[in-house]
């Protein structure tokens, strides 16, 4: 396995472990909060789906924008 993938493989699993657990303690109070906890569900799945194709960019990437949606929402008080 070349280095890269390698890379992309181990950082993937570990943001995708770090989003599912942090998935699990949102608790979205209005409409607004659920709309971001829903957008970062969906890149959650999208990544694990580019993971199972072996597009390991796409999944790495995909994990980072669900990790970014929570966050935003967190620093704006959405969530």
């Amino acid at each position: 396995m070349c280095e890269v993938k390698r890379e992309l493989l181990g950082e993937t699993n570990k943001w995708q472990k770090k989003l599912e657990e942090k998935l699990k303690k949102v608790d979205p109070s209005n409409d607004k909060s659920k709309r971001f906890k829903k957008n970062a569900e969906a890149y959650f799945e999208d990544s694990k789906y580019f993971l199972r194709s072996e597009d390991y960019v796409r999944a790495f990437e995909c994990v980072i924008w669900g990790w970014a949606w929570l966050e935003v929402g967190e620093k704006e008080d959405f969530i």
